[in-house]
């Protein structure tokens, strides 16, 4: 078999593992619903929670105080990643977003029915105009993230995966230019290990936040920013 053969199934197996690991899910701060599949997805990736909360006028110091305490306490937990509380962007969208990352769903899950968190979430609500909204972002979405911005809403799909596509050739081809020879050597099941564990590094922590930053002005054009 020919490098370029070579090289060009690799780049589709990966290409397709991109294309499926994307999921996006929604619905309410209270409960969620996901069937087995969709499941076994996510619960072992990285799940970012983003909940919409509309608080009663006045009420705003308390609530951001009890927000607070909900954030110390889930830090507490195993697999918290970070928190970040979005005050009101302005009189059209007036919603306050917390949003926070776990290290995987079952983290997600341990922390929500946790009775530190229910007792809190009760005196939250009390405050609230309406129900408290929670979108679920896991997979590639997570790499599309523009720092400073409210990132209730994604880049349109098409987007993500021509902007995952363009930092994924140069990785695949610089790992197969450099490695080739010796992945040749290996048996198919570990050469496969390596080129995934590599490429999958390189875009999440170098690649990603770098080319988020770069094409920002197409992936959250400014007229959309303050609808996210």
């Amino acid at each position: 078999m020919s490098a370029e053969l070579w090289q060009f199934r690799y780049n589709i197996k990966i290409l397709r593992k991109l294309r499926g690991a994307t999921t996006l899910l929604s619905n309410t701060d209270s409960e969620y619903t996901m069937n087995n599949e969709s499941k076994q997805a996510i619960n072992h990736d990285p799940i970012t929670v983003v909940i919409s909360r509309r608080v009663i006028k006045g009420k705003e110091s308390e609530f951001e105080q009890l927000s607070t305490q909900m954030t110390e306490r889930a830090s507490k937990y195993p697999g918290y990643l970070g928190a970040n509380l979005f005050r009101p962007a302005n009189a059209e969208d007036p919603e306050y977003r917390i949003i926070f990352k776990f290290a995987s769903h079952t983290d997600l899950q341990q922390w929500e029915r946790s009775s530190e968190r229910s007792e809190l979430l009760e005196k939250i609500e009390s405050l609230l105009v309406s129900p408290s909204e929670k979108e679920l972002l896991s997979g590639i979405v997570n790499w599309f993230t523009l720092p400073g911005q409210n990132p209730v809403k994604p880049p349109a799909k098409y987007k993500m995966t021509f902007i995952s596509w363009l930092a994924l050739y140069p990785t695949v081809t610089l790992v197969f230019f450099v490695f080739g020879d010796w992945l040749q050597q290996l048996p198919l099941l570990l050469r496969t290990c390596i080129v995934t564990a590599i490429v999958m590094l390189v875009m999440s922590y170098v690649l990603m936040p770098r080319f988020t930053r770069w094409f920002a002005f197409w992936l959250f054009p400014k007229h959309e920013r303050n609808l996210r």
